[in-house]
């Protein structure tokens, strides 16, 4: 079988041993004769998958049952308004703008007419670090983008504040174990390590659930899809069913702990390669709020007769997805839990050769 090395952005690569045990079971679900997808939300059968990736969820990050965890629809863009309906409780709620989705979530804040406040920014420099910020004891809450895949930065750690910390974790989710001492509600779409697009994952504190006004719709509550068990509509059934097979393979692979230590030596081998070659590389973000997951950089001579070259030959020697974001422009590699060492070594390389050939 002839694969591609894919270093999309999302939705992206998923480990073929996964890919193959959907397909062993997509005519045939567990021997039983019948497809995961053509089987009631409400059967016992689906139920069990539901559970399952719960449960997981729960044991992979430690969260306990003060927290709810929801299998939702809309994508993380939702969120982005669900939250204020949801969480905003009469008094201010702060935000990190560190890129593109931030900015999108302050944008819905305003539209729902809330009261809140942009308490640090990195727009000053096109969004290349993590600022330095404190939220306020007193907030409804604060809300942060973990990383930010157009420009390739990451909080390295959770920031500590007395509020509930709402977190959009869209694209490192399942990558690191991460501490949710005070996390308030934590939340993304899975299509980076969890699965196909089409699940958004939340897990919330069940008393901030509580909050919710009355004239927030039925269903745009997360009170109501507690009440439910994720089901007050028909939820996406494969998409879950795909999330507990790719959460299954991270506790195969030794859970996060495990998973951190891979993405760890991934990244440090591409981030190196950039910065030995200087003089032809340049990452975007600053070495102190590097991500893990998306590498973004620029070709500092002729990059824009050179950058789509590399992006073109990059696919003609099997390496998809490498094309900047059009905000950003430039080169982005995404290296999600399914992209093995070997594969950046592989990219590693071609960068190598491309400089040699064209600096």
């Amino acid at each position: 079988m002839n694969r591609v090395l894919n270093f999309s952005a999302g939705p992206s690569g998923i480990p073929l041993e996964v890919l193959k045990k959907a397909q062993d079971e997509f005519l045939s679900f567990q021997g039983k004769g019948y497809s995961i997808i053509e089987i009631s939300h409400r059967s016992k059968v689906f139920e069990e998958v539901l559970h399952s990736a719960m449960q997981k969820v729960r044991d992979l990050y430690g969260f306990g049952d003060e927290y709810a965890v929801l299998f939702l629809q809309g994508g993380a863009t939702l969120q982005f308004s669900q939250v204020p309906m949801n969480l905003y409780n009469g008094g201010v709620a702060e935000y990190v703008n560190t890129g593109n989705w931030t900015n999108k979530a302050i944008k819905e804040a305003k539209i729902r007419g809330i009261n809140y406040k942009v308490i640090a920014s990195s727009e000053e420099t096109k969004f290349d670090r993590i600022p330095e910020f404190h939220f306020s004891d007193d907030a409804d809450y604060g809300y942060i983008c973990s990383n930010n895949t157009i420009y390739g930065t990451e909080y390295k750690e959770m920031p500590k504040c007395k509020c509930p910390l709402v977190v959009d974790s869209s694209s490192d989710l399942f990558s690191r174990p991460i501490d949710i001492s005070n996390i308030g509600m934590f939340y993304g779409g899975i299509q980076k390590n969890g699965g196909p697009a089409g699940i958004t994952l939340v897990v919330i504190r069940k008393d901030l659930a509580e909050r919710v006004r009355s004239d927030v719709p039925t269903i745009l509550r997360y009170k109501t899809q507690i009440e439910a068990d994720s089901m007050s509509n028909t939820p996406n059934t494969f998409g879950i069913y795909m999330l507990n097979l790719m959460l299954e393979w991270i506790i195969k692979q030794g859970g996060l702990s495990e998973i951190l230590k891979r993405n760890t030596k991934k990244a440090a081998l591409l981030y190196s390669a950039i910065d030995e070659m200087s003089d032809f590389y340049k990452g975007h973000a600053q070495k102190s709020s590097r991500s893990l997951m998306n590498v973004s950089f620029n070709i500092t001579k002729n990059g824009s007769e050179l950058e789509p070259l590399f992006v073109k030959e990059a696919e003609k020697n099997g390496m998809i997805g490498l094309k900047g974001h059009r905000m950003l422009g430039g080169i982005r590699a995404s290296i999600y839990n399914a992209v093995t060492l070997e594969n950046v070594k592989t990219l590693v390389e071609f960068m190598k050769e491309f400089a040699e050939k064209n600096g």
